[in-house]
Order: C-alpha cells, then sequence, then structure tokens
C-alpha cells in the first residue's frame, strides 16, 4: 500500500502544469456515471447534478436483507480561473436493515465532500489536426495524439458526524480525499474514456484506494450512452461494481439521465437504479478564444509589424 500511495502524490507533482480550461456549448455532466471528468465547467458557471435511486442490499454471512432510497446532489462552481472548478458531494441515504430477530432503520447523509478540481493538461489546447489533401489514407488512419489525456486533480475532505450511522472510524469525522482524473475523446470525439484514481479517507483507520473508469458513447445529439466499472479496496470495504445507463438532452443546458448498478458478490450484493437531472447557469459566462499555434504564430509578427509608441512615421514628399 504504501508503494501505490507514493506513486500516487509523486504523480501529482510530475504532471507539466498548464492552465487551460473548457467550457462547451452543451453542459457536459458527470452523471449518470460515478466519475468526475477532467475539464471544468467554466469561470462563474454554476452546475447543478442531483437524482434519486432505490437501492436494494443482501449479505450472506450478517444474514440481513435492506431496502431503501437515496438522493445524491452535486453543486459544481468554476471560480478565478477557467480551469477551476469548486465542488460540493452529498448523498443522502435512508434504509431498512432485516435481520432474522431485529429492524433497523439507517437514515443520514452517506457522504459529504466538499474540495476543488483543476485541469492541469488538455493535449488539444493549441492543437489543429492538419488535413492531407494528397492522402486519403492519411487522413483516416489511428490518430495516436487523441491516446494523450486531458489531466486533472481534484483535493478536498470527507464531512461526517460521530452521531451518523454510517461513521465507521474515530477519525472519519474530517478526512482528506484526492483523486487523479484523465480523459480521452477517442475515434470521431463521440467516444469518450474517463479514468478516475481516488485515494480517500486519508489518515483514517480505514483509507480506500479506488478507480472508475467509464466509457460513454454520444450516440446521436440529444443520446449518449455509458458503461462503467469501479473498484474499491479497503479493510473495511472492498468491491466491484458495474454500472450502465442513458442521458437525453432537453437543451443545451439541461439533460436528464437513468442508470443501473450492480456487484458480483453476495457480502453483501447490491442492485440499485436511479434518474436525475443536470442543470447549470452560464448567462455570466464569457468565452475564452484559446489560440492554436498558427493564430500565435500571426499574433507575434503583427506585434512585430506595428510601429512602436514614441515614433511617426513620414511620408516622403
Amino acid at each position: 500500500m504504501f508503494n501505490i500511495k507514493t506513486l500516487f502524490f509523486t504523480s501529482l507533482f510530475l504532471i507539466p502544469t498548464i492552465h487551460y480550461g473548457q467550457h462547451t456549448d452543451e453542459i457536459n455532466s458527470n452523471r449518470p456515471g460515478e466519475s468526475m471528468s477532467a475539464f471544468a465547467v467554466g469561470k462563474t458557471v454554476i452546475q447543478v447534478e442531483t437524482g434519486v435511486f432505490g437501492i436494494q442490499e443482501s449479505h450472506s454471512l450478517s444474514n440481513y436483507d435492506a431496502n431503501g432510497f437515496g438522493l445524491d446532489f452535486e453543486l459544481r462552481y468554476g471560480a478565478f480561473l477557467e480551469s477551476l472548478e469548486f465542488i460540493a458531494d452529498v448523498q443522502y441515504l435512508n434504509e431498512k436493515y432485516t435481520y432474522p430477530m431485529q429492524v433497523d432503520d439507517r437514515s443520514d447523509f452517506k457522504q459529504a465532500v466538499l474540495g476543488a478540481k483543476y485541469l492541469i493538461y488538455d493535449p488539444n489546447k493549441g492543437y489543429k489536426k492538419e488535413a492531407n489533401i494528397y492522402s486519403w489514407k492519411a487522413n483516416h488512419k489511428f490518430d495516436w495524439h487523441q491516446v494523450i489525456p486531458a489531466v486533472a486533480v481534484f483535493a478536498g475532505a470527507n464531512f461526517t458526524g460521530a452521531d451518523n450511522p454510517y461513521y465507521f472510524s474515530p477519525e472519519s469525522a474530517i478526512s482528506p480525499k484526492a483523486a487523479l482524473i484523465l480523459q480521452n475523446h477517442l475515434g470521431d470525439g463521440s467516444w469518450v474514456f474517463v479514468t478516475n484514481i481516488i485515494y480517500n479517507y486519508i489518515a483514517t483507520d480505514y483509507p480506500s484506494l479506488s478507480y472508475i473508469l467509464t466509457l460513454t458513447k454520444g450516440i446521436n445529439k440529444k443520446w449518449s450512452a455509458f458503461v462503467e466499472n469501479q473498484g474499491i479496496k479497503s479493510d473495511f470495504y472492498s468491491d466491484a461494481i458495474v454500472r450502465g445507463g442513458a442521458a437525453y438532452l432537453i437543451n443545451r443546458n439541461m439533460q436528464v439521465d437513468a442508470s443501473i448498478s450492480t456487484n458480483f458478490k453476495d457480502t453483501p450484493s447490491i442492485l440499485y437504479g436511479g434518474v436525475g437531472v443536470s442543470w447549470r447557469y452560464d448567462g455570466r459566462y464569457k468565452e475564452v478564444h484559446l489560440l492554436t499555434k498558427e493564430e500565435k504564430a500571426a499574433e507575434k509578427m503583427a506585434k512585430k509589424s506595428k510601429p512602436k509608441k514614441g515614433f511617426r512615421l513620414f511620408k516622403k514628399k
């Protein structure tokens, strides 16, 4: 575990720091998956991603069945920099646990995370694929540039009260959370592959290391679908979860979604499905034009050719 921790935190500081961000014409939501995208929502943009879900759980060793429902709510706000966003992510859960001789009701915030995400590197910033007018094959060969991912980092903290039934460690009332986020746009851009490597509940009795792999396909201008795999490893809880679902774009600032999730073990087995909505307000956003290399060169030449202040040009008679 120590080697994994060392590699994870070292990687956060070895990546080149390039300051770029991205605001898309249409809303770019993390829902209905659980992974976090690399790109920020954009400076001054407010985005809300929320939904409800039902959950069914059964544990073969502890001999209980649980049924309940929950609410997910995530608030994202872009501030100070185009590539920086602040995030509040909470999950409220209400469950009934049924044992052979006992019924236990639980309801509280299972998750409450506050943090910030920063886009370190965007491989498409300043990149423009040149068309080869002499070769159809050259224009349709695999573009290795798309293998280079956008890179972002997240840092934040979990907040859990001591009287919370989901409170599992004396140190877990406030505990750090960090994540490395990679994102690739593949093919014609309609395929998006996101990788999250997450180190959670740091400095508690039960730190966890997890990953989330999400593949999303834009089917058309309105519909998209996704599949996702999440793996969690800790001394308190380990699991492997798969998800799938779809989202529908109502307008450029709103989408609705639905998803279903399950795992492949019985300690416990889980099944849950949900629906949600994502909405953003970008009325105060000012578009940032990101120059290509050619545009930068032209701008530089224009500045050089511009007469300096303090000198006048006289036409010779």
